[in-house]
């Protein structure tokens, strides 16, 4: 019997040792596959610590960024998506770029049925900006659902 699960060779950072990019680094992302296929099941991820730079004025802007999706056949493994998270640290982007960037590339790495991006980022100046961004598989009911949640979206 084999001390590795069923799915485990597909991945590279869970086990070893970390090391973290210092810049954007889409390519840390794994992907393992979905033992519930059959299922519509939500994933949610909470990430508290999220940090990017202005690409203006080099400041560092701070949120949460949730992500919400609904798997198909391939899964986000959760060390790769901390590795990816941090590699934004000193990226120079804006908070709505960052989400729709976090979003189109768990897209090309997993394919879901629905996903769904909300970033939290903590106020500066006296603003806090709480970008949301959503995508559903098109011709599918997950299309229809990424519609009515955009639609019916309450950021208050």
């Amino acid at each position: 019997m084999s001390s590795i699960r069923e799915g485990e060779n597909e991945l590279t950072h869970l086990g070893n040792s970390t090391t973290y990019s210092q810049d954007y680094a889409p390519e840390v992302l794994e992907a393992f596959t979905n033992k519930h296929q059959d299922n519509d099941y939500w994933v949610k991820f909470n990430c508290p610590e999220f940090t990017s730079l202005c690409p203006i004025t080099g400041q560092p802007d701070f949120a949460t960024i949730y992500i919400n999706y609904i798997p198909d056949i391939k899964m986000v493994e959760s060390k790769s998506l901390k590795l990816y998270l941090f590699s934004f640290r000193s990226h120079g982007a804006f908070h709505e770029d960052c989400v729709n960037i976090i979003m189109k590339d768990l897209i090309k790495l997993m394919d879901p049925k629905y996903i769904e991006i909300q970033g939290d980022f903590t106020a500066r100046g006296g603003i806090s900006i709480l970008p949301y961004c959503n995508y559903g598989r098109p011709g599918t009911k997950y299309e229809r659902l990424a519609e009515t949640r955009l639609a019916n979206l309450d950021m208050r």
